[in-house]
């Protein structure tokens, strides 16, 4: 009877030891889409764009959006949102900012006298709108654009051009 209670002992704490809270498996099935706006122009007065999503997005999806700020070695830079902006002093000049719901996503400017704005932050604008489950993005780091793209695994070619 000893025997088996020891056996029983040793086979139960091989079998505990076996379980973990660490999951490594791999995603094989989040799907990401990416839109690119061509070039927008924030316009007196509003300083909004609006696109509505060719579907509603699922309730449990999270938008993301990065503005293109410039190349480095052939490499877009894409800044994400919100993208504040700031004067000399260290007061707030002014911000990119968006919001969204299902069905669209909002892009704005805002801040003070933005009828002052320099035109290069008002005009020729492009975007990324970057759509994601939520539980997703909770595991990486959104700001960072090309991980983003790398871990959703989308190509360039997979980048949908959309016009406003």
């Amino acid at each position: 009877m000893k025997k088996i209670i020891t056996l029983l002992a040793v086979i139960g704490m091989f079998s505990l030891q076996g379980c973990t809270t660490t999951d490594n498996s791999v995603d094989n099935d989040t799907i990401g889409t990416v839109f690119e706006t061509n070039q927008v122009s924030f316009l007196s007065t509003a300083y909004t764009i609006k696109y509505v999503f060719p579907n509603a997005i699922y309730s449990s999806d999270m938008v993301l959006v990065y503005r293109l700020t410039g190349t480095s070695n052939g490499n877009d830079l894409w800044e994400f949102l919100p993208e504040t902006h700031y004067f000399a002093d260290g007061t707030r000049n002014f911000s990119y900012n968006f919001d969204f719901t299902r069905n669209d996503v909002q892009i704005y400017l805002e801040g003070n006298n933005l009828q002052t704005l320099d035109a290069s932050f008002r005009l020729n604008q492009i975007f990324r709108i970057v759509v994601v489950p939520a539980d997703f993005a909770s595991t990486l780091k959104t700001t960072n654009y090309p991980a983003v793209i790398a871990a959703l695994k989308i190509n360039e070619n997979q980048v949908q051009k959309i016009n406003f």
